[in-house]
């Protein structure tokens, strides 16, 4: 059995395809129950950000597994293998360990070291734990991935000034337009990004804030940290008119601000020009709104550029956690090894003590005269003798496992004793 990855990301395939295979909340259980099904699965993890969307399954057969899970994915994104194949990146046993626990880092983020991805791993694998479609396997390798984020991230740097893609948005607004003190800005979403832009406003020195959202008690709520107000979905035409910013990163499959909105809110701004920074996948906002005279429009391609200068100040910081991880890949062998070869030492002990009693039944109608008191004496010898004998070979076994010798001594103690 091995673990496998297979998925796009933003380094991989364009935001138009990303969107496309996004898995947002309302399909995530039907995602997972399509991969678990699979036949050649065992487990499964699907986590889907606004960075990317990757499959991990445990194969019985990596082939198979491969054509099942990919299927699986075109199926999801509603595009031909075709389609997906260029942008399709798949990673098997310790690379697709190393990839995750990259991936849980920051290291494969648009922003580099952020946080927020840690807490999405976290919830990727809650999902599929709740669903019942992990294992010892998967269960195994994610928590140890946690491990590692949380080692990166308190004894390196890596997430030194910008380290989330909300933070990201909001610096990035402020670039654009010198400032934001003194705006009105419009957040719309409040769930986890919505929350995280603003955490980011609170030293802004912002005329207004306005947080629109589906769920009135969420975006009073949000709203409320920054003496802001809440808005309704129904009224976000009249907001876009006041706004001098929106900031917008809901769930929704489907847009939420259309061309026509943008360009009605426009024509009553009486020239005044609109910044709008979309970190959305799949977007809120039609893309077709940044011809719209006084609309500036910013999405995730955007971000990504504008991220690329924190890259260049942390390059030190991420030797230093590719460092970590390779300590923790090791680790990781080495656990995984042991694991592997306690079965093969528990075969071993057990036939060995299959062979000590049967000879013992064999010997039977000869020790048939013998006191309870002698019996368990020939009882403790042997079981002693036998103890002293697996002793050796069993610590010796455990001391090398995960190296090239713990293989050799592990093939050669089947092949010695012919054990399954």
């Amino acid at each position: 059995m091995s673990v496998v990855v297979i998925g796009v990301n933003h380094r991989t395939a364009p935001l138009e395809l990303l969107e496309r295979a996004a898995i947002g909340d309302a399909r995530l259980d039907k995602a997972l129950g399509a991969v678990a099904s699979c036949p050649n699965v065992s487990e499964t993890v699907v986590l889907s950000t606004c960075n990317r969307t990757e499959l991990y399954v445990m194969a019985e057969r990596f082939h198979g597994a491969f054509q099942d899970v990919r299927d699986s994915l075109c199926d999801l994104a509603n595009v031909s293998p075709e389609e997906l194949g260029d942008h399709l990146y798949v990673h098997y046993d310790e690379a697709a360990v190393r990839h995750l626990f990259r991936v849980t880092c920051g290291l494969d983020s648009a922003v580099l070291g952020e946080n927020e991805i840690q807490g999405q791993v976290k919830q990727a694998w809650g999902c599929a734990h709740d669903q019942g479609v992990t294992g010892t396997a998967l269960n195994t390798v994610f928590q140890h991935a946690l491990e590692v984020g949380k080692r990166a991230r308190t004894e390196t740097n890596i997430s030194r000034n910008v380290a989330s893609v909300s933070q990201a948005a909001v610096a990035m607004a402020a670039e654009r337009l010198g400032s934001l003190n003194g705006s009105r800005i419009l957040v719309l979403g409040a769930g986890d990004m919505g929350e995280g832009m603003v955490a980011s406003l609170t030293s802004s020195g912002l005329a207004e804030l306005v947080v629109a959202n589906r769920t009135w008690e969420k975006a009073e709520s949000l709203a409320a940290r920054l003496n802001g107000r809440p808005a309704r979905l129904v009224d976000l035409g009249d907001e876009l008119v006041s706004a001098d910013v929106v900031l917008t990163s809901t769930g929704a499959a489907m847009l939420m601000v259309e061309h026509a909105d943008l360009s009605a809110a426009m024509a009553a701004r009486d020239g005044r020009p609109l910044l709008v920074v979309d970190i959305a996948v799949p977007r809120d906002v039609d893309p077709s709104a940044s011809e719209i005279d006084g609309v500036t429009l910013l999405d995730m391609d955007d971000l990504r550029e504008f991220a690329q200068s924190g890259i260049r100040e942390r390059q030190r910081e991420v030797a230093l956690v590719h460092t970590l991880i390779d300590q923790e890949l090791d680790r990781h062998r080495l656990f995984g090894s042991a694991r592997e070869v306690a079965p093969l030492i528990s075969t071993f002990r057990d036939d060995a003590e299959a062979l000590r009693t049967a000879e013992l039944a064999r010997h039977a109608a000869r020790l048939g005269d013998m006191s309870d008191a002698d019996r368990e004496l020939v009882e403790a010898i042997t079981r002693g003798v036998m103890k002293k004998l697996l002793h050796e070979p069993t610590v010796r076994l455990k001391d090398a496992a995960g190296t090239a010798r713990g293989d050799r001594l592990a093939e050669a103690l089947r092949d010695l004793f012919d054990l399954s």
